[in-house]
């Protein structure tokens, strides 16, 4: 049976059929007040296709059980699903093998578990972990914690007027006593698109370890870890058309062998006893207590999804429905685009001259456009750019045009109420 993401490009063009696209996800046929839905906020969370609400279903309806613990049938077959679901993700990522592969709630315990595990016992007082001003809080806080504890200097790299990172600034900053950079392959608030494997080489050409924020560009264009070169990156699930409460940190093998557990419990030991315990092997040592395993596998669903449709034509259309959006946006009279990197993806932040992000957002609203509007928790990004917020329109494969000049239009109509 041909599944929707295989028929869902045109044969002679490689392009995606949209409207086929947007068959396959059912909240989009949603009305808003009685206005046709335009759901502009995906780097929030993108919206779920029907073989990933299918997957979740059944799992719940008829395969429902806990893993690698039962010998009996439906356990061996939930257990088969979930480390198929894990060397989904690992293929997904190009990871060596799928013991690389960490099922997390999402990408910011991902990196709280590197921060927790890695960076305690890799930081000490006087050390340094270097970081971008364009990281989301969720990859900011982690390291003002440990440092805060180990008496270590959290490092920012800065940005420019286009919210490019300034690459020779990072490269000033390594040192001796730098033992990790942590930073975003694309920005949530900005669209910037970083040079991470020149991060990578300058960063291991004095041994500093690196780990990646994949939670946006995950879903916009293929990732090879291994091309890359990273020691972690990490990635979250509702942002790839899969369920909530469900992500993966990636890690070379040799760190997560070296690494200290991060939550003691079940499944994550090999054996106990009152006087010592010995940890399971990887990546279980890291997975204490009963997983979210319908998310898990369903996450392995959103990944066949993706990759059914393919990411060269997804990133095609993408990239179509950008420059578009872009000059659109452009057209609306005191509208200022945050976020102008010569390298970017499918997300437009923006000011209103006289208008709040949150009236723009509301006033949207009412004609059934959804868009996100606030600091997107990226509050030193709002800093470095001197603006309280900004509205956002974040695309996926399934918008289009005609959406774009909805907005547009909605936009229109915020300018002539605050004139």
């Amino acid at each position: 049976m041909t599944s929707v993401a295989q028929t869902a490009q045109s044969p002679a063009s490689q392009t995606l059929d949209v409207r086929r696209i947007r068959e396959a996800f059912p909240l989009l046929a949603r009305t808003i007040g009685g206005k046709p839905l335009v759901y502009l906020d995906n780097a929030a969370t993108t919206q779920k296709p029907q073989p990933v609400l299918d997957t979740l279903s059944r799992y719940y309806a008829a395969e429902n059980a806990n893993i690698h613990r039962g010998v009996y049938q439906l356990s061996q077959n939930a257990t088969q699903a979930y480390e198929g679901a894990r060397a989904k993700v690992a293929a997904f990522l190009n990871a060596a093998e799928p013991a690389e592969i960490i099922f997390t709630r999402n990408a910011t315990e991902g990196i709280n578990l590197v921060a927790q595990t890695f960076g305690r016992w890799q930081v000490g007082e006087g050390d340094d972990v270097v970081i971008s001003t364009m990281e989301h809080h969720s990859n900011i806080v982690p390291w003002q914690m440990l440092c805060e504890e180990k008496g270590a200097r959290l490092r920012v790299v800065p940005i420019t007027d286009a919210g490019e990172l300034m690459i020779d600034e990072l490269a000033s900053m390594l040192g001796p006593r730098t033992k990790l950079v942590s930073i975003v392959h694309m920005s949530n608030s900005l669209g910037t698109i970083n040079p991470v494997r020149q991060v990578v080489e300058l960063a291991h050409a004095q041994n500093i370890p690196v780990l990646i924020d994949g939670s946006q560009a995950a879903y916009h264009m293929a990732v090879d870890v291994q091309a890359i070169g990273c020691d972690f990156y990490v990635v979250t699930g509702h942002k790839l058309y899969g369920p909530t409460g469900i992500g993966a940190l990636y890690g070379q093998r040799r760190w997560l062998e070296a690494m200290p557990p991060y939550q003691g419990g079940g499944d994550m030991i090999s054996s106990v006893t009152f006087e010592h315990t010995t940890y399971n092997k990887v990546p279980h040592k890291f997975e204490a207590g009963t997983p979210h395993i319908a998310g898990a596998i369903g996450l392995g669903a959103a990944v066949d999804f993706i990759q059914g449709v393919g990411f060269e034509a997804i990133a095609d259309h993408e990239r179509r429905l950008l420059d578009y959006a872009t000059d659109a946006l452009l057209g609306v009279p005191g509208l200022r685009l945050i976020g102008t990197a010569r390298k970017k993806a499918s997300i437009l932040s923006f000011v209103l001259d006289g208008v709040h992000a949150h009236d723009i957002g509301t006033i949207v609203d009412t004609e059934g456009v959804a868009i996100r509007t606030g600091h997107h928790c990226t509050q030193p990004v709002m800093d470095r750019f001197g603006v309280p917020a900004t509205a956002r329109a974040s695309l996926a494969m399934y918008n289009t045009v005609e959406e774009i000049d909805q907005l547009v239009a909605t936009l229109t109509k915020v300018r002539g109420i605050f004139g």
